[in-house]
Order: C-alpha cells, then sequence, then structure tokens
C-alpha cells in the first residue's frame, strides 16, 4: 500500500440518496414554428433582401437545440433570397485557428450538411473602430464583407464579470466575432473593465458593420429553451438586458448550502465558458462576480469529450484525477487563459490516481466535524442539476424541501477495479 493509500484507507464514505431538485420547467413547445414566427416580425426577417449574402455566428457552447436553430434560421435566409453561410464567432476556442473552430461548430452539430449552408472559418479580423482608451475594436474579416450579419447566442449570467449584460448576443458581437484579436483586446485591461468593453465594443460594430438582427435564447434549468427572440441590431442592448434578466431568475442551483465536498462529474467547454459554471459552484476565477454556495472541497472527476482537453475550469478544483490530466490538450487550455488573461482557471490541483482516491482526499481535508456525517453533494455536472446525489447527512434538510423529492433508498458508490465511478 502507498503512502497515499495509507493516509485515506480509514476516510469512511457516505452512502448516496438520489434527489430531484424541482425548477420552473416552462420551455418552448414549437421551436422551429417559434421561431420562424421570430424571423416573420418587422424589422427582423425582412431586412434581408434578395442576394444578399449573409453571415450567421455560432459561438462554442453547448447551448440547448443550436443546430435546430442554426438550421430553421438559415432556412428563413434562404427564403427570403438570401445566400447565408456560418462563420464561427467564438473568440480563441478551438485553439484560435480556423480548422479547429470549425470542429467546434461540428462537435455541436453544426456541419455544411446538417445546416444546409458553407462554413466559412477564419481567424482575419476587420478594425472597425477603437474605444477611448485606444483598444481596437476588431470583427471578423468574412462577417464584415458580407452584405449583413445574423448573431445567435443564448442569454445568461456570466462566470468571470457581473454587469447589465454579461453573456449573450453583445458579448457574441464583441468577443465571440471578435475572434482571437478582438477578444484580447476586449481582455487586455482585465475583467474589472469587462462589463464596460464588452457594450462600448458591441456598440462601435453595431453602428459601423452590417448587423441585422440576433436570435436570441433564454435556457430553463433543464437546459431547454424557455424562450427565443429574434431581436433588431437597434435593440439587441436593450434586449440583451432584459433577457439577462428572465435568465438569471432561470437558473438552476444546488439547493444545500453548505457542503463539504462537491462533486462534479464532468467540466466542459461546452458546459461553462469556465469549464463549470461559478455561479453554481460558487467559486469564481476573478473578485468582479459573487454569489453561490459555500464549498469547502470540489472535486473533478473528467472532462467531457466535447471540450477536446480544454481543461479551463479545472483551477476552481480542489482535487482532481490522473485520467481527467491525461486528457488536457495544454494548448488548447493555456490558449484559453492566455486570451481571457486570467490564469487561475488552468492552473492543476492535486491529482488523485482514481475517482476514489479523489473523492476520499476530498473528504479527509473536508473539515467536517464528523467525516462519516459529511455533507456530500454528487451532480453530473452544472448544467443538469434536476438530478443529483446526496449523503444521508443531507437527507433531512431534502426531506424539509418542497422542491426537493426523494428519488431512491441510500446506496453506496460502487466502483470499478481501477477504483473509477460506475454510473
Amino acid at each position: 500500500m502507498g503512502i497515499i493509500q495509507e493516509l485515506l484507507k480509514n476516510v469512511p464514505l457516505p452512502r448516496l440518496v438520489k434527489v430531484y431538485q424541482k425548477f420552473s420547467a416552462a420551455q418552448v413547445v414549437d421551436l422551429p414554428q417559434t421561431l420562424r414566427q421570430e424571423l416573420a416580425k418587422p424589422g427582423v426577417g425582412d431586412r434581408i433582401r434578395p442576394g444578399m449574402r449573409i453571415a450567421v455566428a455560432v459561438g462554442s457552447r453547448g447551448i440547448a437545440e443550436i443546430q435546430t436553430i442554426t438550421r430553421v434560421t438559415v432556412e428563413e435566409i434562404k427564403r427570403r433570397g438570401g445566400e447565408p453561410f456560418i462563420v464561427p464567432a467564438m473568440g480563441s476556442h478551438g485553439g484560435a485557428t480556423a480548422e479547429g473552430q470549425r470542429q467546434v461548430l461540428a462537435n455541436l452539430g453544426i456541419t455544411e450538411d446538417s445546416i444546409g449552408c458553407p462554413i466559412v472559418s477564419a481567424m482575419d479580423v476587420v478594425e472597425v473602430g477603437r474605444l477611448a482608451n485606444g483598444l481596437p475594436v476588431l470583427i471578423d474579416k468574412n462577417a464584415y464583407e458580407a452584405d449583413g450579419i445574423v448573431v445567435i447566442n443564448r442569454i445568461k449570467p456570466h462566470t468571470a464579470f457581473h454587469g447589465p449584460c454579461e453573456s449573450g448576443l453583445v458579448k457574441m458581437i464583441t468577443i465571440g466575432l471578435g475572434k482571437q484579436k478582438g477578444a484580447d483586446a476586449c481582455h487586455a485591461y482585465g475583467f474589472k473593465h469587462m462589463a464596460e468593453h464588452v457594450v462600448e465594443m458591441a456598440k462601435i460594430k453595431l453602428a459601423r458593420t452590417r448587423i441585422l438582427f440576433g436570435v436570441a435564447t433564454v435556457e430553463n434549468a433543464y437546459d431547454c429553451v424557455a424562450k427565443i427572440a429574434a431581436v433588431p441590431a437597434e435593440e439587441i442592448i436593450a434586449t440583451d438586458q432584459q433577457l439577462l434578466k428572465e435568465a438569471k431568475a432561470h437558473m438552476p442551483r444546488i439547493m444545500f448550502d453548505p457542503i463539504d465536498v462537491l462533486i462534479v462529474d464532468r467540466i466542459g467547454k461546452e458546459i461553462s465558458g469556465d469549464g463549470m459554471d461559478p455561479n453554481i459552484t460558487g467559486r469564481y476565477p476573478t473578485p468582479y462576480a459573487s454569489g453561490g454556495p459555500v464549498i469547502n472541497k470540489l472535486v473533478v472527476l473528467d472532462l467531457t469529450e466535447k471540450t477536446h482537453g480544454n481543461a479551463n475550469g479545472i483551477g476552481a478544483a480542489d482535487f482532481t484525477t490522473r485520467k481527467l490530466v491525461d486528457k488536457i490538450d495544454w494548448e488548447y487550455t493555456y490558449a484559453n487563459a492566455l486570451t481571457s488573461t486570467i490564469c487561475e482557471p488552468i492552473r492543476i490541483p492535486m491529482v488523485l490516481a482514481s475517482d476514489k482516491e479523489a473523492i476520499l482526499a476530498a473528504i479527509k481535508t473536508s473539515y467536517a466535524r464528523d467525516l462519516a456525517a459529511v455533507r456530500l453533494v454528487r451532480i453530473k455536472d452544472t448544467l443538469h442539476l434536476g438530478e443529483i446525489y446526496i449523503s444521508e447527512a443531507l437527507l433531512a434538510e431534502a426531506r424539509a424541501n418542497p422542491n426537493v423529492e426523494i428519488g431512491s433508498e441510500p446506496m453506496a458508490m460502487q466502483f470499478d477495479a481501477q477504483g473509477n465511478l460506475l454510473d
């Protein structure tokens, strides 16, 4: 028995209980038809004229129904005589390369075959102005040269700053369409000024480029589309602000606080820009955002397949596994940090040989007064919080909460021969 195994051999593992957290389940019933109706509104689809080349900006996030939303938008542009093409709008993601960004789209189901139009991926940008402080305002060259631009994105709270506009159409216009160089410029003075720069850069692009309209979604706590809206360019900033309020109301959360140990099965860029959403974990990479539960120790077990080795966000964990670290693509991960200027999310926590060792290490160091009664929560990821697992120490709180339903009897955690958790 090795030193680590010896230190952890007497740490008790709690039994877990499956519980269902109840959130608002409001969602769009017929998404394609609703989107078509939105695109038919005055000031939206009627801005497209026959023969216009239309750049449709699509990002890197795992947005609910993004393939359907993109396909229907493209179909409606074609129906009005436009000639649409997809432009990756994801800043430095995909390793800040044209092919890498095309691959990110493919992982989301966005391909030329699935959407029915070309994908034009390049990293070239055009400067369209400067802020008063001298920062350049940049936009994708292919989008700039098109006859019109349509932006698609989800509205949600940001993971590193809070302000009137956070993650949404405005940020995609500024950072996503800015490609790597534009993202660099927006991040140059750090997140202290991010809320201001995101809006001011977007204002310049809205005034000096051919952005026609945006398609915005708000998701419910179950990762489903709760609202979709097509927004004329001149209303994008105001709509972003209003929909952010709605998005915050729909945000899921862990209904237990404080937590001694949180186990997160997987992190990835399609889950959150930070791999796991700090709005859920309470672990933010900057001092310009706050909120969420108090968590003593956090364990991350694995990366998603779709993140392609980008481990941004792992720095928020206290413990991780050898299998996760072995999957890290350091160039993708470091490119993210170098562009965002925040290095904390890519720092590597303590690495243990297996899931079991990582969990035991977290329990041992959790400061729980009684390790046998540890307040432990296990989640799949920060996007899916409807079904989670809690330790028996949290059962009384679960039973007392009308928004929590008990889904199983207490059961021991099961591991394979290598010490990795079985579902």
